[in-house]
């Protein structure tokens, strides 16, 4: 905050162009204009944190747009949601969102199991009569 303060004091008591104060304070020329322009829209000079990284390439209405894909086709899978929404993003990408939505993309079964019986009848006593009721004639 020392340092925008200095810069705007410079400014303010116009000890030269924009150019000069950058080249005087070791900022680039697009860090005093933003300041300048920043104070004279807000008021305030202090930094915004808020709007500072990439911005998420997957939006609100990329997210209604996710819903209604996997609410007419819940087995879509991460590549086939992208390309239905034409997004130039990492798979990644839609992983976290969908995590954030609170929507799964892991595929399910959509018909029952079927039940298993067991494969063998049951242990024999000791012997010949132990391979004899293992397996199944005919």
């Amino acid at each position: 905050m020392d340092l925008r303060e200095r810069i705007l004091a410079a400014y303010d008591a116009r000890e030269g162009t924009r150019e000069d104060i950058a080249r005087r304070f070791r900022v680039s020329l697009g860090m005093v204009k933003k300041l300048i322009q920043q104070r004279r829209h807000t008021g305030d000079i202090a930094p915004l944190h808020y709007r500072a990284g990439r911005k998420p390439m997957i939006v609100a209405g990329h997210q209604r747009q996710i819903r209604s894909l996997l609410g007419k086709k819940p087995d879509l899978t991460l590549k086939e949601l992208r390309n239905a929404m034409t997004l130039d993003c990492s798979l990644q990408a839609i992983h976290v969102v969908l995590v954030k939505m609170g929507l799964t993309y892991k595929k399910r079964l959509s018909v029952r199991l079927s039940k298993t019986a067991p494969t063998s009848l049951g242990r024999a006593k000791d012997g010949v009569a132990s391979k004899v009721g293992s397996t199944r004639r005919g």
